[in-house]
């Protein structure tokens, strides 16, 4: 059953934008099938409860004005310091049109190739885009690890069964994850003059404060056309 989340109407944009989150709201917009662009409020510590247990793939429904909208979580916009969530997207979708989502894979169980033989267990892929009636939307796909039973195996996107409704959109032999022999003591002192990775750009406040701003000037322009 979907979950429910309620949102208000949000006249405050931009910059001011910092006023309602000093409030405990979150700003958000709403938009997608059959909706024009609306600027919203929703209660943080509520959105951030929906978020933990629908993801970005299950349908949550929205109540704005004792109207309901069957919605995705589209994009989340998250503060780099305080890791709080700054800004979302909710996106529209209509019921009876399939729509492509990203699911989280889900690894369950233990590979006995690690337990027994000393491999490493490596995770290629952490989520998979499908498509499917919004109805039928996974919160995420199980990986069984126990099908890894030596060094060297490997789960591929062909060995998934998807659920009833479910379409996968990716190579049948695309690795999602798979058992690597132990390194030996010269391939870890390889490994330890190597650089860390760049650390990951994450869209600022005020970067979201703008985005809503475009989003809401284009939903003008369009309803004026």
């Amino acid at each position: 059953m979907p979950i429910e989340l309620q949102a208000e109407k949000r006249e405050v944009l931009g910059k001011r934008s910092k006023t309602i989150r000093k409030g405990g709201l979150l700003p958000a917009v709403l938009y997608g099938a059959e909706t024009a662009s609306v600027a919203l409020a929703v209660p943080l510590k509520s959105f951030q409860k929906v978020l933990e247990a629908a993801g970005e793939s299950s349908l949550v429904n929205l109540l704005v004005g004792g109207k309901q909208h069957n919605v995705l979580i589209h994009d989340v916009a998250v503060d780099p310091l305080t890791g709080l969530p700054i800004h979302a997207d909710f996106l529209s979708v209509r019921m009876d049109k399939e729509i492509r989502a990203k699911v989280p894979f889900e690894f369950v169980g233990e590979a006995s190739a690690v337990k027994a033989e000393g491999g490493i267990l490596v995770r290629v892929m952490h989520e998979v885009e499908i498509s499917a009636l919004p109805k039928d939307l996974p919160h995420t796909i199980q990986i069984d690890l126990h099908k890894l039973e030596h060094v060297n195996d490997r789960i591929t996107i062909g060995d998934l069964t998807a659920p009833s409704g479910v379409k996968i959109i990716a190579e049948q032999d695309d690795v999602i994850t798979l058992v690597e022999a132990p390194r030996s003591e010269e391939e870890l002192k390889a490994l330890e003059g190597v650089e860390p990775a760049a650390p990951v750009q994450v869209e600022t406040e005020r970067e979201a404060d703008l985005k809503v701003e475009a989003e809401k000037e284009a939903a003008e322009k369009a309803a004026e056309e």
